[in-house]
């Protein structure tokens, strides 16, 4: 099976669950988004007291992303427990629904990749954000968006993140083995 010329593009899928819940007691409209100090991360949703929010598992427990199925257990096990830590409201709170899904995760710096590829002419790639891509999406589609357009970045350089940082990754691990 034939793959693209040039260096692989290091992205895998990892899953993750996002978990909703309801308290009336929990921080107010002006509680920005927030992540914990232990990786546990919460946000309103809404008006009425519900919220979003999760965490990232430690590398060695990565769930299997060939389904989506969530574990109920991590929230109770793992979540609550911080975010109950972080917020005492939050002791109470009533668990809503969830849901699995996938994020890009990019094996060679966690950072995205945009731009040309090197080798396969017309092919251009924006992917591989590792959980931050809607932090990035606008920055990163004006920016692609301008070099398909006008043939170049304008107003934002992203050729850092371009497929020259994984060639030369690609050598470095090539001279190591």
């Amino acid at each position: 099976m034939g793959g693209l010329p040039g260096p692989p593009l290091p992205i895998q899928p990892r899953k993750r669950y996002i978990f909703s819940w309801h308290c009336p007691d929990g921080p107010g409209f002006s509680c920005p988004f927030l992540i914990d100090t232990t990786g546990a991360y919460f946000r309103r949703d809404g008006i009425a007291g519900n919220y979003l929010g999760g965490m990232s598992p430690p590398e060695e427990d990565e769930p299997d992303p060939s389904d989506l199925s969530v574990d109920d257990e991590f929230f109770q096990d793992r979540v609550w427990p911080r975010l109950a830590q972080r917020v005492p409201a939050f002791a109470s709170l009533r668990r809503g629904g969830s849901w699995g899904g996938y994020y890009d995760f990019n094996t060679f710096d966690q950072n995205g990749v945009v731009g040309p590829h090197p080798k396969v002419e017309n092919l251009f790639i924006l992917a591989g954000f590792s959980g931050h891509g809607l932090q990035h999406a606008p920055a990163a589609g004006r920016a692609l968006g301008e070099l398909l357009v006008k043939g170049g970045y304008k107003s934002l350089d992203l050729r850092r993140l371009g497929w020259g940082r994984l060639e030369v990754g690609e050598r470095l691990e090539e001279a190591v083995v």
